[in-house]
C-alpha cells in the first residue's frame, strides 16, 4: 500500500541529503526511523575517561559543521 505525505521543502531538502546513494526516500525513512532513541543511551559513557568524551565531542561537532555545510549547500 502507498500513502502520501506533505512535507516541507525545508524537510524535503533534509531528508534527500540524508539518503543513501541509490536508496528511496521509502528507505531513507525506515532507515532513520529504525535508530533508537537517544534516551536508551543514557549512561553508556559514564565510565568513559575525560580524553574520550573530548575526542567525541569533538567528532559530534565535526560532523554538525559537516552537516551544516551541506544544508547551506542544498538551500544555495
Amino acid at each position: 500500500m502507498v500513502k502520501t505525505i506533505s512535507i516541507t521543502d525545508e524537510v524535503y531538502n533534509l531528508l534527500s541529503n540524508m539518503k543513501l546513494e541509490g536508496e528511496s526516500f521509502s528507505g531513507a525513512i525506515a532507515r532513520l526511523a529504525s535508530r533508537g532513541r537517544l534516551s536508551e543511551c543514557a549512561g553508556l559513557w559514564s565510565d568513559m575517561s575525560t580524553e574520550e568524551l573530548e575526542e567525541i565531542k569533538e567528532g559530534i561537532s565535526a560532523a554538525r559543521r559537516l552537516v551544516e555545510e551541506r544544508l547551506q549547500g542544498a538551500t544555495a
